[in-house]
């Protein structure tokens, strides 16, 4: 994906409407909280480095989610506000959070959240900031951040099976939804990650990226992937009866190419900047 599409992609993301984003993800909110797969600590070890990170830092993280890279941070001890819009997630997260008295979740958008200036270290945004207009996000998150403060960038792009797998499923996505059978090969992704990050530059509130990838692979039983599978936007955009159809289509096709378990692989990266 070249960046002038990439950069249109994510407009089209942001610019829904706010009320729409934030219900987005409550049909799959459990399933996202199972499912997804957390932040490499290999990863947050370089980011928790590169950002100077310590016991007395205060973050603000934007779109927490379920807390899937929240608690990650709170094992240092320091103070966390989590922004939140959606109720399922911020519910999930609180839960998820609980043993974590310095961290506090609010169940607000960014867009709407009451601007603390200058009030924090580190601005964190896991796989959340294509959501905020970036007209918004990057000077509000700018605002927040005291001087020399650090943007975080967390992103974990979408589990690939391997290609002899992926080759097995082509049949029914092309039945079901010829549109979401593409194969992403490792360029791809890191061309998309490149991207992302310069993002954060354009918008002339940053300097200094420094930004990293870690591989990892794992293992689905077909449930998970499945479960998965119903957490991501474009599955989450097919009608019912599509989706149900392709699901069970690709868990038949699992069980029937070996043992109920398929090996998947992804992409995490970080993206570091500080506040110009």
């Amino acid at each position: 994906m070249n960046y002038t599409k990439l950069q249109q992609t994510i407009k089209d993301i942001s610019s829904k409407d706010l009320e729409q984003r934030k219900g987005w993800y409550s049909p799959a909110a459990e399933a996202y909280n199972s499912a997804r797969p957390k932040y490499p600590s290999e990863l947050v070890d370089k980011v928790v480095n590169a950002a100077q990170l310590t016991q007395s830092s205060r973050i603000l993280e934007i779109g927490s989610g379920p807390g899937t890279a929240t608690a990650s941070f709170t094992q240092l001890g320091c103070q966390m506000v989590c922004i939140e819009p959606n109720p399922d997630f911020c519910e999930l997260a609180k839960k998820n959070c609980e043993s974590y008295p310095s961290v506090e979740v609010i169940n607000t958008s960014f867009e709407e959240w009451d601007l603390e200036h200058e009030a924090f270290d580190a601005v964190l945004a896991a796989s959340s900031m294509h959501w905020i207009p970036s007209e918004i996000g990057y000077t509000k998150a700018s605002s927040a951040l005291k001087e020399d403060g650090y943007l975080i960038l967390l992103w974990n792009k979408e589990l690939q099976p391997c290609k002899s797998m992926q080759k097995a499923f082509s049949s029914l996505y092309q039945l079901h939804a010829p549109s979401l059978g593409r194969y992403e090969d490792r360029e791809t992704q890191e061309d998309i990650l490149a991207g992302l990050g310069q993002m954060m530059l354009d918008s002339g509130r940053f300097r200094n990226l420094v930004t990293a990838t870690v591989e990892t692979s794992l293992t689905y039983t077909s449930d998970q992937y499945i479960s998965l599978l119903s957490t991501y936007s474009s599955y989450l955009k097919l009608d019912h009866r599509t989706r149900n159809a392709l699901f069970a289509g690709l868990r038949l096709c699992i069980l029937t190419n070996g043992a109920d378990e398929i090996p998947l692989s992804y992409l995490s990266t970080y993206h570091i900047s500080r506040k110009m």
